[in-house]
């Protein structure tokens, strides 16, 4: 079995939104969230939401973490139908401030330099070249919602 630290950056993004349980080497349990992990120390950000009480944040450093068990599937937060409406509705914008963009299945294509995928958010731009890339990032941004 694979020890946390060595599992793939995908498997840790997987538990993202996912209510888990996680084991350190002391044996402690934490419950909670998954925010995040960070994909060089491996460590596990857990959020955790106590009725009447603000939320809490915890982070369990990746060297400590022995078994992580999903106690709790997270939800999608957005629907096809969303997604789709989304896709469309960034397209559009992108036309009306006249840039170069088509659909290629579930993905948006600009100019044959920069894709954008699901949700369709500034984050979602991937590019090699980094002026293109900020700047329809800063386009997406300003769409109005």
């Amino acid at each position: 079995m694979l020890q946390w630290r060595d599992r793939s950056p995908q498997h840790w993004h997987e538990l993202v939104n996912h209510e888990v349980c996680v084991t350190n080497r002391d044996q402690q349990r934490f419950e909670g969230r998954v925010f995040t992990v960070d994909p060089v120390s491996a460590s596990v950000v857990l959020v955790s939401v106590q009725e009447s009480e603000r939320p809490s944040v915890r982070v369990i450093l990746g060297h400590a973490v022995t078994d992580v068990q999903i106690l709790r599937r997270g939800t999608e937060e957005t629907d096809a139908e969303e997604l789709k409406s989304r896709r469309e509705s960034v397209r559009l914008w992108l036309e009306q401030n006249r840039v170069p963009v088509t659909e290629d299945g579930e993905v948006l294509r600009v100019a044959n330099a920069l894709t954008i995928s699901a949700p369709y958010r500034p984050g979602d731009c991937s590019s090699a070249n980094e002026i293109i890339l900020s700047r329809v990032q800063s386009l997406v941004e300003s769409r109005p919602c």
